[in-house]
């Protein structure tokens, strides 16, 4: 979860009827599969909710082979999958720990389900132990991937959290840590040369509520119909591409402007933190960057450039910390909607 912080004012909140749009390619949209709760349905009911929802990508956090297994032969269903972070470190050092989690991960799967990313953790730049391991964690991966001749079918990245940014406002200053850049440019390194992105976690959720006083609840929900933040020759309609174009021009100043992004989670909850979160704020959210993403606008600082966009998350998790993060499901844990989204 992150934080950014720019001024902008209140406008009017709307809410409209939407419908998911078809979509392939880049521009994708998925969901996170979480498995923080003692009371989900089994994987192959939820890996059937996907399909019924048309649900094109989804997340897992790790492997876990129950949900592989119900992958299987599920093609059309693409799978981002996730190691421990606390295996970077392994991986990192031990060329022979990364070909052990690929052959039992991925060799087994692979021809069946189908894997598009390996993510080398979740947030542990800029602050976690691991993280100045996982760019030889991506490298090490890849050449295990190679090893067992699955070569470039399947690209290796990592999942940053928005805190890497030291300076996020306006857009065109974002820039990282002193602590993260150096991390940053390493794993910039490894993906420019194969191809793959870099994978961010975005929450203008929580950036408004930790500050509305200056950010604005219309701004936040991609509802302001006028500009709130003017940044040299751009123009903000919404909090999701300024902080999206605050990490680009982060990329840039590391000499990585070249290394595309990917939405790793974004979404907002519908409880534990009022007045902020409500099924209304919830719905209305996901469903402008629905239709955000899915026009294929982009943002200002890389506009037509489509992204992919994992939304989090599919159920409410009840061994989560009590409050918001127990409550940025689509469905409770019996499949019934917490709110009308997806069309299912």
């Amino acid at each position: 979860m992150d934080f950014f912080f720019p001024t902008s004012f209140l406008l009017l909140l709307s809410l409209f009827s939407h419908q998911i749009p078809p979509i392939s390619g880049f521009g994708t949209l998925g969901v996170n599969y979480g498995l923080n709760g003692d009371n989900l349905p089994t994987p192959s009911d939820v890996i059937n909710l996907y399909g019924r929802c048309g649900i094109n990508i989804l997340r897992l956090f790790e492997p876990n082979h129950g949900v592989l297994d119900a992958l299987q032969g599920k093609k059309d269903l693409v799978l981002w999958l996730g190691t421990r972070n606390e295996d970077i470190q392994g991986f990192a050092t031990n060329q022979l720990a990364a070909n052990a989690w690929v052959n039992a991960n991925v060799v087994p799967y692979y021809k069946n389900v189908n894997i598009a990313y390996i993510t080398i953790g979740n947030e542990v730049v800029p602050g976690d132990a691991a993280a100045p391991f996982v760019a030889n964690g991506i490298k090490n991966i890849m050449q295990a991937l190679v090893d067992v001749g699955i070569k470039s079918d399947i690209k290796v990245t990592t999942v940053v959290a928005m805190t890497a940014l030291g300076v996020s406002y306006p857009p065109s200053a974002g820039a990282f840590t002193g602590s993260a850049a150096g991390i940053m440019k390493d794993i910039a390194n490894v993906l420019g040369s194969s191809g793959a992105p870099i994978l961010v976690n975005v929450y203008p959720y929580f950036a408004y509520a930790s500050n509305p006083q200056q950010i604005s609840l219309n701004y936040a929900l991609f509802t302001s119909s006028t500009p709130v933040v003017v940044d040299g020759n751009l123009q903000y309609f919404n909090l999701f591409d300024a902080m999206v174009d605050s990490f680009y021009a982060a990329l840039e100043k590391i000499d990585a402007g070249e290394i595309r992004i990917g939405i790793s989670e974004t979404g907002w909850p519908t409880n534990g933190n009022e007045p902020f979160t409500s099924v209304e704020n919830a719905l209305t959210y996901n469903k402008n960057l629905v239709k955000h993403v899915t026009s294929g606008v982009g943002t200002p600082k890389r506009p037509n450039l489509k992204y992919d966009v994992v939304l989090f998350e599919m159920f409410n998790e009840d061994l989560k910390a009590p409050g918001v993060e127990q409550n940025f499901g689509f469905f409770s844990p019996n499949m019934n909607p917490v709110y009308p989204f997806w069309n299912c």
